[in-house]
């Protein structure tokens, strides 16, 4: 073997994946077609739970100072995301570009080994490898791995190489996004609809100004090359009436609403996360986001089989976890979708839904939806409110290393937290102790309703879900440590 894993796409997905396989433990070789990063910014920002994610990891602080605000939108309709309980904020204007160098230098640092310009060519699985051709400086070559990781895309080789199927529904129209400087626009907000389309202003940092412009009745083409600049400006003029043909084009690229997402997220050796899983309108940054989260649900994971630390079954829970956030994800990216690029048919039922949206509980739910706080795994073991939730960020006394629920999961390894002092629980999860660290400490600060309130203990996965709490778990700590952590050592 080359390597126990090869990812191939090296943006956030491939990163972030890099980097846990490498926490784990696992050898990583991540290719990637392109000589150098392109610099262009399609996702922009950070979802709460993909903040919550970072800082799991202590890697909020290599992004500098972040711009963090509660206003959102649903469909370009206004939504307050005040109104959810959690630690962090959206982070509103960090460019895709800033994320993959952040997430490059933490694998890199890790130990990853990261190869540009390495295209792959074919892929074969075998019984206990897969062979991936490469074409790389020194030409074309193969290279052997236990697993093949596709995080290459929507046009994604791996998917098509390895026979995914990928059904879903083909672009109905083209909408171009540029980054430019050298104009002055006043903001305008996703979802202010004209006669004949849409167009977005966001001002971005170092005087760069992001627009979007979707003219309706414009069918999508297929491109094989990024929009000239002068199509844009003059789809905005269209639009609009403001020539800004002067600006100066940082970049420029096209995009369409298909969506589509595979069947399965896994084919024996082979699994595919981010883009390469899924496709959908690009709505609220969700995109990145979820890719990001892809990866960190599949890491753990894989990086425990290949290190002989948890059976192979395991890695079929990547797919039972990660198809419904998906599947979800296009349903709410295409409801967007009809409020924002439609024409006046649609205004009576943006009218209703603003109105609907002012009321606390109907905000809190859309806010949950596109900020990924929503999601719940399906855990067999009882009826805990946290079991196959995020823990969420509490505040822990008692320990001289440890001093929050976030802290404990740097490392990137499961944690027990024992909330009751219990000699005869940590003596149970002492076998398991090469893969799970056990903290023994006080929660403070909990609010009357936390869910942590009356729990005696926690089992958190190295993605930050509970996968056990007592009391209210079926079963009793060795099953679960047993079944997220393999056998006892």
């Amino acid at each position: 073997m080359d390597s126990a894993v090869i990812v191939v796409g090296a943006g956030p997905a491939g990163m972030m994946l890099a980097g846990e396989l490498r926490l784990a433990g696992a050898d990583v070789i991540v290719l990637e077609k392109l000589a150098a990063r392109t610099g262009e910014s399609r996702g922009l920002g950070f979802t709460a739970r993909t903040m919550e994610v970072f800082d799991q990891r202590g890697l909020l602080s290599r992004f500098g100072d972040i711009e963090v605000s509660n206003q959102g939108h649903f469909g370009g309709l206004p939504v307050d995301f005040g109104v959810l309980d959690g630690a962090h904020q959206a982070a509103k204007t960090i460019p895709q570009s800033a994320t993959e160098t952040v997430l490059e230098e933490w694998a890199t640092q890790l130990g990853a080994d990261i190869r540009r310009s390495h295209e792959v060519l074919s892929v074969r699985e075998k019984e206990d490898c897969v062979e991936v051709e490469v074409r790389g400086p020194e030409g074309v070559h193969t290279l052997r791995a236990e697993y093949l990781v596709g995080c290459d895309g929507g046009r994604s080789t791996i998917r098509r190489q390895s026979g995914f199927d990928f059904p879903g529904t083909a672009a109905t129209l083209e909408m171009f996004l540029a980054d430019v400087k050298g104009i002055e626009l006043a903001p305008r907000m996703i979802g202010e609809t004209l006669p004949g389309g849409m167009v977005m202003v966001g001002p971005l940092p170092g005087g760069i100004t992001r627009l979007i412009v979707c003219e309706r009745g414009t069918p999508p083409q297929r491109r094989k090359t990024p929009p000239a600049w002068a199509e844009v400006a003059a789809a905005w003029q269209r639009l609009t009436g403001d020539d800004i043909s002067h600006a100066e084009p940082v970049w420029v690229s096209s995009f369409g609403d298909a969506t589509r997402q595979v069947t399965e997220y896994r084919r024996g050796r082979v699994f595919l996360a981010g883009d390469a899983a899924h496709i959908h309108l690009p709505a609220g940054g969700q995109g990145m986001n979820t890719s990001i989260q892809d990866a960190v649900n599949l890491g753990w994971k894989l990086g425990a089989v290949v290190r002989g630390r948890a059976p192979e079954a395991l890695l079929d829970t990547y797919h039972a976890e990660r198809h419904p956030v998906g599947k979800r994800l296009l349903m709410n990216t295409q409801a967007q979708g009809l409020l924002f690029l439609s024409g006046p048919e649609v205004q009576p039922l943006r009218d209703v839904l603003t109105e609907l949206i002012r009321y606390p509980e109907v905000a809190k739910h859309f806010a949950a939806m596109v900020s990924g706080l929503e999601i719940r795994y399906e855990l067999d073991g009882g009826r805990h409110p946290l079991l196959g939730r995020r823990l969420p960020e509490v505040a822990l006394t008692g320990d001289r290393l440890v001093d929050s629920s976030t802290r404990a999961l740097h490392q990137g390894r499961g944690v027990l937290l024992d909330l009751a002092d219990n000699a005869e629980l940590r003596r149970r999860a002492a076998p398991w102790l090469d893969r799970v660290d056990v903290v023994t400490a006080t929660p403070s600060g909990l609010p009357a309703d936390s869910p942590l309130t009356g729990t005696a203990a926690v089992l958190v996965r190295p993605d930050g879900y509970v996968a056990w709490a007592a009391p209210g778990s079926h079963g009793d700590l060795p099953m679960a440590l047993e079944r997220w952590f393999g056998p006892a050592r």
